[in-house]
């Protein structure tokens, strides 16, 4: 590629771009900075390719990733609001969707208040919180597809499901487009203040985590079976389940990913024996689990 509108790094550290702060390098990792670089980027690259947002439910494992990371930089952050409509880049984060929405009188949209990450992680894994998802406010998603052909999807063709959505692994989230309804701003800003409220009282957000560890099976919640288990608070190396929230898992200090992926393993194992559940990752486990030399 000539002239490309991005940057190159090869055996790029990837645990700084985690909010676990563990993990091995990526072979490369490629920050484009518009649409065109990113379809070009696509389109000539060989091998497989892997988009990361600001890795909040991010673990990668310690041996590095060995294809192509892609982390979309300037160009996709921006937010723009008409009517009751808003549309966000896929790099711009959740958070400031959800304000830019209220500052705009735009209900329905709070839950994105506590959603940690970026609007592309949000459509990928149909992120949601309080009894609202992605998926129930969102009309329309641009996406990348691994060709560099870019393509528009409306809601009814991603295939949003509970923590999923119907989109090829390889795809490439560049913005997309919500619907609320209006209301009043200082209103909106109340109950998002109520939400964030009750969050921090309930989660560790201060601690190096990576959001909800497992998802919740049918008609149960995760954290209820893992204390029914006795791993409130269990740890692997550096690992621990938290003291204040059992669905969220913490790097004490210095947890290696191998550590945080062990203590999920166990805590799956436990409360497969005490309850019968087979717990399922929320969190997204990629890369080697050893560094090859």
């Amino acid at each position: 590629m000539t002239d490309w509108n991005g940057r190159l790094l090869n055996d790029k550290p990837l645990s700084p771009y985690t909010w676990f702060r563990v993990g091995g390098p990526a072979k490369r990792l490629a920050t484009p900075y518009d649409e065109a670089a990113l379809s070009e980027l696509l389109a000539a690259t060989e091998g497989p390719v892997l988009a990361i947002g600001v890795g909040s439910n991010l673990l990668v494992r310690d041996g590095g990733i060995d294809g192509t990371v892609i982390r979309l930089g300037r160009g996709f952050n921006q937010i723009t609001v008409g009517g009751n409509r808003i549309h966000a880049g896929s790099a711009a984060l959740d958070a400031k969707v959800a304000t830019a929405a209220a500052d705009a009188g735009i209900a329905g949209l709070e839950f994105l208040r506590g959603v940690p990450g970026t609007i592309g992680g949000a459509v990928r894994m149909n992120a949601g919180c309080y009894g609202t998802e992605t998926g129930d406010r969102l009309i329309s998603a641009r996406v990348a597809l691994r060709d560099g052909t870019i393509r528009t999807y409306e809601n009814a063709d991603l295939g949003f499901g509970y923590r999923h959505c119907g989109l090829p692994d390889d795809a490439v989230v560049i913005g997309a487009t919500f619907a609320g309804t209006a209301d009043d701003p200082a209103a909106i800003h109340d109950r998002m203040g109520t939400l964030m409220q009750n969050r921090e009282a309930a989660q560790p957000i201060r601690d190096k985590t990576g959001g909800s560890t497992f998802r919740n099976p049918p008609g149960e919640s995760a954290w209820k079976l893992v204390d029914a288990a006795g791993c409130r608070g269990l740890t692997v190396g550096g690992a621990q389940m938290s003291e204040k929230h059992c669905n969220f898992m913490i790097n004490t200090g210095d947890a290696t990913a191998a550590d945080l992926e062990t203590l999920g393993e166990t805590i799956r194992q436990r409360v497969r024996e005490t309850s019968g559940h087979d717990l399922h990752w929320e969190i997204k486990r990629i890369g080697n689990p050893e560094l090859h030399t």
